[in-house]
């Protein structure tokens, strides 16, 4: 057989894509897909609302106003009716409901009005060191230790529980200014059920010694 006669093979011509190949179109649909995603990433990054976040600790009782606030832009997410917004004004007429730790986000929840806290701030007498930990926005119990009788014989008396899980208010130390020095006053917030014994206990002959709750 003539191999002249065989058909010559053509190679195949690569064709330029038009807007009618699925391909180019399904190209085209992903890379708008991935760039609308990036955008909204970035713009929800950026949706951040002004809030209110306390410019010291507050404890219970104790008027918020302005000037114990201070204004911070962060992203709630759904969280926004959650905490004080910025953007309304300061409170008004408003006291701590529960301690607000300097810093923290201040929640519509902790605040209210001053009929709704029961406690009343009590000063405490320190004679001995303080704990570290007894600062503002603490946790304590109260102790009434009594006096030991001048000549008594035996053991000195035990001392007594007052009232547990009390908030610390504010601490007024010795000229110092350090906390662990001896000499002070401890502010406290007392409920007015256990008011009566803890007067009580200022009032006889001994001290009152403050405890700071463990994990408080």
């Amino acid at each position: 057989m003539n191999d002249d006669a065989l058909p010559t093979p053509v190679a195949p011509r690569l064709r330029r894509p038009t807007w009618r190949d699925p391909r180019l179109v399904v190209g085209l649909v992903l890379v708008a897909g991935a760039v609308a995603l990036g955008s909204w990433v970035v713009a929800d990054a950026d949706r951040t609302v002004p809030v209110y976040a306390a410019a010291g600790t507050l404890t219970p009782g104790e008027p918020v106003a302005a000037d114990s606030l201070r204004v911070v832009d962060v992203n709630l997410g759904t969280e926004t009716a959650r905490y004080l917004r910025a953007d309304a004004g300061p409170p008004t007429d408003q006291v701590a409901l529960r301690v607000v730790e300097d810093g923290e986000l201040v929640a519509a929840a902790a605040l209210g009005p001053a009929d709704g806290v029961d406690v009343r701030a009590v000063a405490v007498p320190i004679s001995a060191g303080l704990s570290e930990r007894i600062r503002a926005g603490a946790v304590v119990d109260l102790w009434f230790v009594p006096e030991a009788r001048p000549g008594a014989k035996g053991d000195a008396p035990e001392p007594v529980p007052l009232v547990a899980d009390v908030v610390v208010e504010q601490v007024d130390v010795s000229d110092s200014g350090l906390v662990v020095a001896d000499g002070g006053t401890v502010h406290v917030l007392v409920g007015t059920e256990d008011l009566p014994s803890v007067l009580a206990a200022l009032g006889a002959d001994g001290s009152i010694a403050v405890v700071p709750v463990a994990g408080a």
